[in-house]
This record gives structure tokens, C-alpha cells and sequence, in this order.
């Protein structure tokens, strides 16, 4: 079908829990695209600003046939349909969507940076995106 691209899914305001099964579905009917492998829910500390409540994070594979622009695209509408509202950097969310990798491919351009550059800091993707990794070559 496609390349596989990493998702990773954050969500720190509201009912998370309903947020995240949202996205999921949400990402489950993108066209030329389907889910295979997904990590559990997790909870994690904020990345940014102090005082912010605590997210829930999942990482999902998806193996897809549109363009990391397309991707993005269809994952800032999702973001959007869930009540993201882009105030402050690294601020509490409703839904946070980022493509963390897409398949080999290296991207730097004004609109998305592929891999993310926040992988190499950020424990949670480093190690569910191994785990997915894993799962898919297992």
C-alpha cells in the first residue's frame, strides 16, 4: 500500500480517554491509509510550560499512501475536529498529532520535519517507537 509513518497521539485537556479513542477512529478512516500496529495508552509529564496537567500518549503505525503534506494535512483537521486550539508552544492540548517518522524518509521544510526532531529527546517516542518497530518486524 505504503510507507509507514509513526504517529504519536498526546492529549492533556478534557475527557483524554475519549479524545484519544477519537483520534484513533479518526486515523482508522483516513483514505489510503490503515492502522497496524498501535502501543498502549500511557500516561507521561508535560513537555513544556510548568503547570500543565499530565498527557496521555500512544504512538501508532500506520502504513499509508498519502504524502507526509497529506498526512499532516489529515492529522491537523483531526486536531482541529477535537477542539485544538494552537495558542502556546508546547501548551496544554486537547489533541496533539505529530508524525514522528515516515518510513525512511528525511524531511525539513517550513511545515513538517521528518523524522520530528523532538524524537531524540522525548523518552515516551523512543520507546514505543522501537516497541513498534519490533512488533512489525516480529
Amino acid at each position: 500500500m505504503g510507507e509507514v509513518a509513526y504517529i504519536a497521539l498526546g492529549s492533556n485537556l478534557g475527557d483524554r480517554e475519549a479524545t484519544l479513542a477519537g483520534a484513533r477512529a479518526a486515523l482508522r478512516a483516513l483514505p489510503q491509509t490503515r492502522v497496524i500496529a498501535e502501543t498502549a495508552v500511557e500516561e507521561t509529564a508535560p513537555f513544556g510550560p510548568p503547570g500543565q496537567p499530565p498527557y496521555l500518549n500512544q504512538m501508532i503505525a500506520l502504513e499509508t499512501s498519502l504524502s507526509p503534506h497529506a498526512l499532516l494535512d489529515a492529522l491537523q483537521r483531526i486536531e482541529h475536529d477535537a477542539g485544538r486550539v494552537r495558542r502556546e508552544r508546547w501548551g496544554p492540548r486537547t489533541l496533539d498529532l505529530d508524525i514522528v517518522r515516515y518510513g525512511d524518509r528525511t524531511l525539513a521544510d517550513e511545515r513538517l520535519t521528518v523524522p520530528h526532531p523532538g524524537l531524540a529527546t522525548r523518552e515516551f517516542w523512543q520507546r514505543e517507537a522501537a516497541a513498534l518497530g519490533r512488533a512489525l518486524d516480529g
